[in-house]
């Protein structure tokens, strides 16, 4: 297992604790390691104490999908396309917007 990238983060989140790219960085490493519970807890530090760092909804929904927690992917996903709508940021919501909409069920001609 190569854990250089992830000794190089945990190193840096030590002088950083409260960075928000680290926390990713570190969620998205430890899901790339197959260590779930570690990158569930970082996602979920992010949308907790970060819940601006949009980026962290897609993922964490995904995350939770893969583990059978569909009903906490769809309020994540919820959660993460109201927070893009009121930022205004058009590519992530409709991203969220298109895995929530499978995860909760809707087909692409179905009305909303």
């Amino acid at each position: 297992m190569d854990t250089s990238r992830l000794d190089k983060l945990l190193a840096f989140i030590q002088n950083e604790p409260n960075d928000e790219f680290l926390k990713y960085a570190l969620a998205t490493e430890y899901l790339r390691l197959n260590e779930t519970e570690k990158a569930l807890a970082y996602y979920e530090d992010l949308v907790n104490n970060h819940p601006d760092y949009t980026g962290t909804y897609y993922h964490l929904g995904k995350l939770y999908e893969a583990l059978g927690r569909t009903d906490d992917a769809i309020s994540i996903y919820e959660k993460g396309m109201s927070i893009t709508k009121q930022k205004r940021e058009t590519h992530a919501f409709s991203e969220l917007q298109a895995v929530y909409r499978q995860a909760a069920g809707f087909e692409d001609d179905d009305d909303y």
